[in-house]
């Protein structure tokens, strides 16, 4: 067996067979080479500090293909320019090896502006602060709303909640005042209901309810009877009623005759106007502690005492008056002890 295995043809067969194995490595490796462009290796340029346009153009001149990042905004670069590249330069990479640049945008990264209109005013600041958004002027305006955000303001126009603005931008907020007092009430009698609506929000009433003559709900209805009545003052946001018909006011005069003796105060006239009088309001009084009153004195006159006459005459009809002499008392006499 070994002497038939060192046979030179078998020997031949082996060479042969390793001949073509390694020829066929060497093709493989071979076409490898050629396709993946082995070896043939491109520096990267240094584009760092430029604008992204100038940036593109040196890169596809040098072979290479890019991705272009936008980095965080950073005030004190350009917009658009490159502030980074990836790999760094001066590597080396295979031709169309794609690169990345870190553009510095044009401004911050958008936000949405968050649903606030209607909240609380210090509610809705603190959410504009937590997406970067900054408050410029407060607008305060007339509105039953007190101290609620009614608009948000950006670069003057009104802007709507979701709207992507860029980060950190400036915006200003309408709150609103609290309602305002005494404001007339317009006559809107005559107008279509459509006009009418528009004529009580501009001048800050709403609409209340609508009555229609006919049961339907047609705008072009001509408004003939309105509660308040125009000429009457309320504050603002108060609700004026509307009853509405095809017909205009001069033929449905009986019917706001109706409504009028049940929405006007009829006053009569035939009598005098009654006078009032005003009656002042006096304080009660406090009681106070009496004062003792010592009455004045007065001058007693002095009655000088009677002159005695030297000589009293004596009338006849004095008699001599008794005089009793009263003799003294006995004292008791000592009694005699025998012994």
């Amino acid at each position: 067996m070994l002497k038939s295995l060192f046979n030179w043809r078998v020997l031949l067969n082996l060479i042969l067979a390793a001949g073509v194995f390694v020829g066929l490595i060497y093709l493989t490796f071979r076409w490898l080479e050629i396709h993946t462009h082995h070896g043939d290796e491109i520096q990267v340029p240094n584009v760092v500090n430029r604008s992204v346009h100038d940036a593109v153009k040196i890169l596809d001149d040098s072979g290479l293909e890019y991705e272009v990042d936008s980095f965080k905004y950073d005030p004190k670069y350009r917009p658009f320019q490159v502030l980074q590249i990836y790999p760094a330069p001066g590597s080396r990479v295979k031709n169309g090896r794609s690169v990345t640049l870190k553009v510095n945008p044009r401004n911050w990264a958008p936000v949405s502006v968050p649903d606030v209109i209607n909240k609380y005013s210090g509610l809705g600041f603190q959410r504009l602060d937590q997406v970067g958004l900054k408050v410029g002027d407060t607008i305060y305006e007339p509105s039953i709303q007190k101290d609620a955000i009614l608009r948000i303001l950006f670069k003057g126009n009104s802007i709507k909640p979701g709207t992507k603005i860029p980060r950190f931008s400036i915006i200003d907020v309408v709150i609103g005042s609290g309602p305002m007092r005494n404001i007339g009430i317009p006559n809107v009698v005559g107008l279509t209901v459509k006009e009418a609506k528009a004529l009580i929000a501009r001048n800050l009433f709403e609409v209340g309810i609508v009555d229609y003559e006919d049961g339907g709900s047609n705008e072009n209805d001509i408004v003939y009877y309105q509660d308040p009545a125009s000429g009457d003052v309320r504050d603002q946001g108060m609700q004026i009623d509307l009853w509405a018909s095809k017909k205009t006011p001069a033929e449905l005069m009986n019917k706001i005759n109706e409504l009028n003796s049940m929405y006007r105060m009829k006053i009569d006239t035939t009598l005098p106007p009654v006078r009032y009088e005003e009656v002042p309001n006096f304080p009660d009084p406090v009681p106070v502690d009496p004062v003792p009153v010592t009455p004045p004195k007065r001058d007693v006159p002095k009655n000088d005492p009677p002159k005695q006459n030297s000589a009293p005459a004596k009338s006849s009809t004095d008699k001599p008056k008794a005089t009793t002499t009263t003799k003294p008392a006995d004292k008791p006499k000592a009694k005699q002890v025998i012994n």
